[in-house]
């Protein structure tokens, strides 16, 4: 049984930094993909940041540079470090998993089978 618990979420001024966390049990986060998505109020979740097994990454035009994403395979553990944050970036951010692609990851929800609850972030200007 696989389990993804977000974490870290919170209110922010435009400017601060959030980290987010997504603790995976069932789920070896050394294999596989691994993604943060977000949906704000009326739009669609979409995809964020994704890494995959070999620890390449990919950025929505949106983030890049200003987000990180990364992971602790000893401590099955997915990162999403948050810096400049601004007020558009406010949303509720989901942890997603593939077990099914290691290199070459999906970019679409319809994509990734597991998912966490989810966490809010919230910006303030």
């Amino acid at each position: 049984q696989v389990h993804l618990v977000e974490s870290g979420g919170g209110s922010v001024q435009a400017g601060g930094s959030l980290r987010l966390s997504c603790a995976a049990s069932g789920y070896t986060a050394s294999r596989g993909c691994m993604a943060w998505f977000r949906q704000a109020p009326g739009k669609e979740r979409e995809e964020v940041a994704v890494i995959n097994s070999g620890g390449s990454t990919l950025y929505a035009d949106s983030v890049k540079g200003r987000f990180t994403i990364s992971k602790d395979n000893a401590e099955n553990t997915l990162y999403l470090q948050m810096n400049s944050l601004l007020p558009e970036d406010t949303a509720m951010y989901y942890c997603a998993a593939d077990p099914f692609r290691s290199w070459s990851c999906g970019t679409v929800v319809a994509d990734f089978g597991y998912w966490g609850q989810g966490t809010q972030v919230t910006v303030s200007s």
